[in-house]
């Protein structure tokens, strides 16, 4: 073990294993100090492996020890509800009443331990008609009004990797809530279920054009006819005369007039009414074909730092050799796996990254006996299969 840092440091968490949203969840509190304790299934625990690049590589596990509890074991459902009585926050994802078949439930963990934060996060919430509905991010986004409109006219929708949903939906207000939760109990001295839908929080991250929708400033039935969805010229992603790609943002006037200006268009009348949507689509094929004349980085010679709004799309490789991502840090290394730095940074309490994912089921001795429960008793449980350790070859 290392020493923590960081801001949550002090704060103790249990993750219930899972895929998607949740891991990248307990990833961000335990970047920013908290000790983080992942519970696991036995049946995943299997021999150690030479390959560490592929473990590694999980880099949404990182940060935390691994436990594997047999939850249908009564001393195994025993054993966690004693992890709960000492912890701040319980983190879960599974479809709802899964926890409550297992007797580890709001109720069942609450009455244990009355100041924990208990944090849900499905895609369709606890209640409603939907909610034990299978589906996973492109579904939520689907449902949520988000992904109608990502895309070009006449195209079908294009899908934003698991983003939206799994992480801005979810992971961010699963954190978000259970963050609330944690700052009203230091008035209230209680703890509280926190219900995160990724439908609600996706709703939640499409406010703008809720409001937009409904004063005609966004027409839910044109898709990419608007400034933020590439129907403006000045607010779009062009190719470039090597087969790579571009994007311009300059919607204030002042941006976009430096932008036309470096182009050579500043005294062009055609370019005179930014606003004038009847002429963007004409004056999007004339940005095009201007685009089209340089390469990706001779663009960025000319139009990069400046006031007019732009960037080269850029892949991952590439992103970790630019000076500006060395200059912060923003990309590290880990157990040989390039990786986000923690995010976002603070001034005093500077959290550290430098434990990569563990086999399932290495600390769960380690852990049991850290988190108050006797040797013997950590030996019994072993035996009779209630938990379960790393296997030897």
């Amino acid at each position: 073990m290392t020493t923590p840092a960081g801001p949550l440091v002090g704060l103790k968490v249990v993750e219930m294993g899972s895929i998607g949203p949740v891991p990248y969840a307990a990833m961000m509190l335990a970047d920013m100090g908290a000790e983080v304790i992942r519970v696991d299934r036995p049946s995943a625990v299997a021999p150690p492996t030479s390959d560490l690049r592929q473990r590694y590589g999980e880099v949404t596990l990182r940060g935390r020890r691994n436990i594997a509890v047999d939850l249908k074991h009564p001393d195994g459902r025993e054993t966690l509800l004693e992890l709960v009585g000492v912890a701040d926050v319980l983190l879960e994802g599974f479809r709802p009443g899964v926890m409550e078949r297992l007797g580890l439930g709001p109720d069942a963990c609450l009455a244990r331990n009355p100041r924990l934060v208990y944090g849900r996060l499905t895609g369709y919430g606890q209640e409603g008609p939907l909610s034990q509905a299978a589906g996973h991010d492109l579904n939520y986004i689907a449902f949520a009004g988000a992904l109608e409109h990502f895309g070009r006219p006449a195209e079908k929708p294009s899908m934003p990797l698991n983003l939206v949903g799994d992480y801005g939906g979810g992971s961010m207000f699963m954190l978000f809530g259970v963050m609330c939760a944690l700052y009203e109990r230091a008035a209230s001295g209680k703890g509280q279920v926190v219900d995160a839908a990724m439908v609600d929080g996706i709703a939640s991250m499409m406010s703008l054009f809720w409001g937009y929708s409904q004063i005609g400033k966004f027409d839910e039935t044109a898709r990419g006819s608007h400034h933020f969805d590439g129907g403006a010229h000045f607010f779009e992603v062009y190719e470039t005369a090597d087969g790579r790609f571009i994007s311009v943002a300059a919607i204030e006037s002042q941006f976009y007039r430096e932008l036309l200006e470096r182009l050579g268009l500043g005294d062009d009348p055609d370019f005179e009414v930014q606003s004038d949507k009847s002429r963007w689509p004409e004056l999007k094929k004339r940005f095009a074909e201007l685009f089209l004349t340089r390469t990706r980085d001779e663009w960025r010679e000319l139009l990069e730092g400046i006031d007019a709004c732009f960037a080269p799309l850029l892949r991952l490789s590439e992103v970790a050799a630019e000076p500006h991502t060395i200059a912060r840090g923003t990309i590290v290394e880990v157990g040989g796996i390039r990786q986000a730095a923690p995010a976002p940074r603070f001034s005093r309490t500077v959290p550290r990254l430098d434990r990569p994912p563990v086999p399932v089921g290495q600390d769960t001795a380690e852990v049991l006996a850290d988190w108050g429960i006797p040797d013997d008793r950590v030996q019994r449980l072993l035996e009779d299969g209630a938990v379960a350790t790393v296997r030897e070859h």
